[in-house]
């Protein structure tokens, strides 16, 4: 009698803890990101970080559904309640330095949750969240030597969205670049206040080639615009977040990417030891998490 109550308690146990084991044979990511999976930018470097960590572990033991195009911020917060609220997912990533008082909200709401989010450093204060940012300045500044090297006119014009975070930090970068390798350059820029008008980018691109630019940049998902005008004009495009080489065609000259993979794995590990935020990442050019690529 006592030997079937034991062994009805045993099974009883393993039934009870199936589901969790089978929940931890995989790790489950949900992310939104404000414009398109092939952006050439922002969003599709965030995309391609998660198919690189599922390259690395194996479609068997990491899943990820990717919510793009979600740049209204009410939007993407619907989406980001629905996935804590559900409990199926290790990491809920919100891309986009605009869900930082969703991330703030819905950590605190769900403390057992872990969320990420960029780009910035804040994590609020809370034990679940992820922050991550990159240290554009970097890719920004190698980009601005290179571009003060090879300019010919002497005029160098650049298309920002809005002055904040790592677009802020590329283009200072880049500033500075051109400044230390050729001081008599003139570098022209110009913030569209939107990361994703391409018609407005394309226009400042177009601006910037008529007051004799011969080299341009840029940084978010509304770049398409100013490489076609760099490459319709015959001038050379500097690129960041991710590779725009094919876009960009004999234009292109180099690229600073954007490797999430390097602080996700680390975010990863973390939760799969129990830590599930209160810290946070930068990528950089000494830490791998980013890289130059340069034209051939």
């Amino acid at each position: 009698m006592k030997k079937a109550a034991l062994l009805s308690l045993i099974i009883a146990l393993f039934i009870a803890v199936m589901p969790g084991m089978a929940q931890d044979d995989v790790f489950r990511v949900a992310a939104v990101a404000p414009s398109a999976t092939n952006d050439l930018a922002f969003s599709q470097s965030i995309y391609d970080g998660l198919l690189a960590i599922q390259a690395e572990m194996g479609e068997e033991a990491f899943q990820f559904d990717f919510q793009d195009g979600t740049f209204i911020v009410d939007d993407a917060a619907v989406a980001l309640r629905e996935w804590a609220a559900s409990g199926e997912y290790d990491l809920v990533i919100a891309h986009g330095s605009q869900f930082g008082s969703v991330v703030e909200e819905l950590a605190a709401e769900f403390p057992e949750v872990s969320f990420a989010w960029g780009t910035d450093e804040n994590t609020f204060g809370l034990d679940n969240v992820f922050a991550y940012t990159a240290a554009a300045d970097e890719g920004g500044y190698v980009n601005g030597v290179i571009a003060g090297l090879m300019t010919d006119s002497g005029v160098i014009g650049v298309v920002g969205p809005i002055e904040v975070g790592d677009a802020k930090l590329y283009v200072d970068g880049f500033v500075a670049g051109v400044g230390a390798s050729n001081p008599e350059a003139t570098v022209n820029v110009v913030y569209i206040q939107s990361f994703s008008d391409v018609p407005l980018a394309t226009e400042a691109a177009e601006t910037h080639i008529a007051n004799g630019a011969d080299i341009l940049t840029g940084t978010a998902q509304m770049v398409v615009g100013p490489i076609a005008i760099a490459s319709e004009n015959g001038a050379r495009w500097f690129g960041t977040q991710s590779s725009q080489a094919e876009l960009a065609g004999d234009a292109a000259v180099a690229f600073q990417i954007y490797k999430w993979d390097v602080i996700l794995s680390d975010i990863i590990h973390n939760i799969q030891m129990g830590v599930l935020g209160g810290q946070s990442y930068t990528l950089t050019l000494a830490n791998g998490g980013l890289a130059m690529e340069f034209a051939g």
